[in-house]
């Protein structure tokens, strides 16, 4: 997939200077320290800046298309597997998995896309150059994601249960073993099968000299959510059947895959850096959960719409391709944060009150980047609509109206999105907070919160105004 003309190769920079580390330590320099510090800074700035990767926008593009194109047919597969098992007994009987959904699928963004973002600035800043190193670093954030997914997993199916049944004043005790158990070994299974795919991307990246910022975190997402969804739905019906017969097998699914933690938190614990996020990683990953729950809320009573049960099939393509290109954009802000700045210190053009144009405004990378990400929404959507279409899935027409409405509401998510990735990865920087293992979850969250909302919005609108099929929700 590299580029062959010599403008267009990406360099893997070669650091004699210093730069911050890739996963931030929560100490800090003070007093002679600090001040031999500041003189080496300035040097080690320099030489960072001069090793700073440059990139054409053309370049940019051609990187980042097929890993995007890859990752929104991946989302389109979800979409058409999530179309088809809405209507298996377990997903009819048991609503409330669809409240999993988006959480179990924001996994990508909470642990696989932040991985990918930590594991490329680890490249880029020459902290996977020795071998021993760059084993250590992945086996400790691999063991580190298994302790997240596992946890992570059982507190979404505590959410669905309180989502899903609490207000309606319904609770069955079967359903709720039964939710815990499938998204417990989902997110267990799928986060090792995604973790093991993302470190031979990023490995690959490296050896054929493509920016693994690039092409990283669209490729966590190609085939994550066909991965989870088909794993979630496999498991929950095989459950589901085994509900009345053998009522126990629920129980010693849940229980054998929470009893692996403690051998996660050992291994982890092993590497300085994944040690640290095994204490203090846990806010932004919890926080992206709940986020998601509430769109899985708004997606379980659309679904229950026979009206508005077409939505469907749009779900994972409008909430992964918002997730991916702000988890690009995320990744390459933080990288240049870490090449041209120290944490608490943030370059002068992102100094002062936040304002839209200074994220689309300019020549510097990180607006040529955001120029780049929001010009391939259209585009992008307009081949997984069409694919969905020629697939004859989604139960609707794509009339010139419908097709209007979705693609503002596309458009709408993905500026929301790249505006708060500008501010949230700054601020995070400034605050002392590494960018890499705190804005993606929140970001890749809020994309499945906005998608699901405005797709549910863009469907009730279509309805309102009579552009519907007749078989929507068929």
């Amino acid at each position: 997939m590299g580029p062959t003309s010599s403008h267009l190769q990406y360099e893997p920079p070669n650091h004699r200077g210093r730069c911050t580390e890739p996963m931030l330590p929560d100490g800090r320099l003070s007093g002679e320290e600090a001040d031999e510090e500041e003189e080496s800074e300035a040097e080690g700035q320099q030489q960072a800046t001069r090793n700073m990767p440059k990139e054409s926008p053309l370049a940019m593009a051609l990187q980042i298309l097929v890993p995007f194109l890859l990752a929104g047919f991946g989302t389109v597969s979800a979409g058409v597997v999530l179309d088809i098992v809405q209507h298996w007994e377990a997903f009819k009987n048991i609503t409330e998995i669809f409240i999993l959904v988006p959480a179990l699928l924001g996994l990508k963004g909470n642990l696989e896309m932040t991985l990918a973002s930590r594991l490329s600035t680890a490249v880029n800043v020459g902290k996977m150059d020795s071998p021993i190193e760059k084993w250590n670093l992945i086996i400790g954030n691999l063991a580190l994601k298994q302790v997240q997914a596992t946890v992570i997993g059982f507190l979404a199916a505590v959410a669905a249960v309180i989502l899903g049944w609490i207000p309606e004043g319904k609770f069955q005790i079967g359903h709720a073993v039964l939710l815990c158990s499938s998204s417990v070994a989902t997110a267990f299974i799928a986060s090792l099968l995604q973790g093991i795919i993302m470190v031979g991307v990023i490995v690959g990246s490296k050896k054929t000299g493509i920016n693994p910022d690039n092409v990283a975190t669209p490729i966590a997402a190609s085939f994550g959510d066909l991965i989870t969804l088909a794993i979630l739905a496999w498991i929950s019906q095989g459950l589901y059947n085994c509900l009345d017969s053998h009522p126990y097998v629920s129980s010693l699914v849940c229980a054998f895959f929470m009893c692996l933690t403690p051998l996660w938190m050992v291994i982890s614990s092993k590497h300085p850096a994944s040690r640290q996020l095994l204490y203090s990683g846990w806010e932004p990953v919890i926080t992206a959960m709940f986020i998601s729950s509430i769109g899985g809320l708004i997606l379980d009573k659309t679904v229950s719409d026979p009206n508005l049960a077409g939505i469907v099939v749009y779900t994972p393509v409008i909430n992964g391709i918002g997730g991916n290109l702000v988890a690009i954009q995320s990744s390459r802000i933080s990288t240049y944060l870490h090449f041209h700045s120290t944490p608490g210190e943030v370059p002068e053009e992102a100094k002062g009150c936040y304002y839209p144009c200074r994220t689309f405004c300019g020549t510097g990378a990180n607006n040529r980047s955001a120029q780049v990400l929001l010009l391939l929404v259209i585009p992008g959507h307009l081949i997984f609509l069409y694919t969905i279409d020629l697939m004859e899935r989604g139960h609707t027409s794509l009339t010139p109206v419908f097709m209007v409405v979705y693609l503002a509401a596309a458009l709408f998510q993905v500026f929301l999105l790249l505006c708060i990735a500008d501010w949230m990865v700054h601020s995070m920087w400034k605050s002392g907070k590494d960018p890499d293992s705190f804005s993606i979850p929140y970001l890749t969250a809020l994309g499945d919160l906005l998608g699901t909302a405005f797709l549910a919005l863009s469907f009730q609108f279509l309805w309102v105004i009579g552009d519907q099929d007749s078989d929507v929700g068929d």
